[in-house]
């Protein structure tokens, strides 16, 4: 049973952006102040990672802990309320997302994933692995 009402968790469920975030921010700030110019959300590229260096075939995904699964073995048991519903959603992200993986790198694409954490924490560590990808 839910602790909201349902008009008080379509508000919130509204709220979750799924462009421009936070993170993804960040990184992108990061990159233009070093001069790096990237396409955002380019639908032309299986998946539309969140940033694109179409010339280095370079796609960068920014993924929330949540719901792309950051230890999810461990994480999907901290879930009381409507289990089977997030359980079904985060795992369908999960293999999305290597389904993603895995057509980008059969194409020539050099994939990489920053969990939100580590662009928060380690946002120069996230700048140098994107620069040591041939950029």
């Amino acid at each position: 049973m839910d602790v909201l009402t349902k008009d008080q968790r379509r508000k919130n469920m509204q709220a979750i952006k799924s462009r421009n975030t936070q993170i993804e921010e960040l990184l992108a700030k990061a990159l233009w102040s070093k001069g790096y110019r990237y396409r955002r959300n380019n639908k032309k590229v299986f998946g539309k990672p969140d940033f694109t260096f179409c010339r280095y075939k370079i796609a960068i995904f920014c993924d929330s802990e949540y719901f792309h699964g950051k230890d999810w073995e461990t994480q999907k048991l901290r879930i009381k309320t409507n289990t089977a519903f997030w359980q079904n959603k985060i795992e369908g992200n999960i293999e999305r997302d290597r389904i993603v993986n895995e057509t980008l790198l059969n194409n020539g694409w050099k994939v990489i994933r920053f969990w939100g954490g580590d662009i928060k924490k380690n946002l120069d560590l996230c700048l140098e692995k994107i620069e040591s990808n041939q950029l």
